[in-house]
């Protein structure tokens, strides 16, 4: 065998060698992007409060609801009141591995005797809740990760809720993704969660529920005007809506402050 011919052989053995190499990388890259995924069950829970009762709601969740949550398996995400303290509702959001592990943790939650002893001691001066409303929400692909950690300084919520024209929620979600969430975070917004309902009764076609937070609410003002108004949005939304409109209404939006036994405020 001639000189040139090993190197050769050589040559090629190497370029076969980081082929193989770089598909090993790029299954492993693979795998550590799937697993990085948020596959979690969330729910939004709203509970509508009776008249004068937000208070003792609280006190049962402060004292006793969240910890026995978290004894059955439930992750405490968020806890919130609306800024309107006029509106006498209590908005929250839990998680599980799975709908399968949420179902099991609540069954079991119900019938622990220590819920159903802290409940009937709550009760007895009258009911607390007038209505519960829960959506399961599975978090989109964009979403960041919900971090439920006390912030420096005080900040509100704002929750809002998108339904769109009939097969148009993909192209919601793409300027979400794309444009919107970046220029929230230009606008001094920041991205808190983003979520579509997993049940089709619930929206799953086409709703977009998200939370964002500003410093204020005067702040939340300037952050809204200042977006509205950015040339990048508006080029962005112009082209995202050529080949028809996106939303169907116009969204739904509440502000909301983090209660004191919430992770998240």
């Amino acid at each position: 065998m001639d000189v040139l011919t090993l190197h050769e052989k050589l040559f090629t053995h190497h370029i076969l060698m980081f082929k193989h190499l770089n598909l090993f990388f790029f299954i492993i890259f693979s795998i550590s992007t799937a697993a990085a995924e948020d596959n979690k069950c969330y729910e939004l829970r709203v509970y509508t409060a009776n008249e004068g009762k937000l208070e003792e709601l609280n006190a049962r969740f402060r004292d006793h609801t969240c910890k026995l949550f978290e004894k059955h398996g439930f992750t405490n995400v968020g806890y919130w009141v609306p800024a309107d303290k006029s509106d006498n509702r209590l908005f929250y959001i839990i998680s599980s591995p799975t709908r399968a592990a949420h179902q099991k943790s609540f069954s079991s939650f119900l019938k622990d005797p220590d819920w159903k002893k802290v409940h009937k001691n709550s009760v007895k001066n009258g009911i607390l809740v007038a209505k519960i409303e829960s959506t399961f929400l599975t978090a989109t692909d964009y979403s960041p990760e919900v971090k439920s950690k006390i912030q420096k300084h005080p900040r509100i919520f704002e929750l809002r809720t998108y339904t769109t024209a009939e097969g148009r929620l993909d192209n919601l979600n793409a300027r979400f993704r794309d444009h919107t969430c970046k220029l929230f975070e230009k606008h001094g917004m920041t991205n808190v969660g983003y979520w579509t309902p997993t049940d089709k009764n619930k929206g799953s076609a086409n709703t977009l529920i998200y939370i964002i937070s500003h410093k204020s609410s005067e702040q939340a003002k300037e952050n809204w005007k200042g977006f509205i108004s950015d040339n990048d949005w508006k080029k962005a939304r112009s082209k995202s809506v050529e080949d028809g409109k996106i939303l169907a209404i116009a969204p739904e939006k509440i502000f909301l402050d983090a209660v004191d036994y919430s992770l998240i405020k």
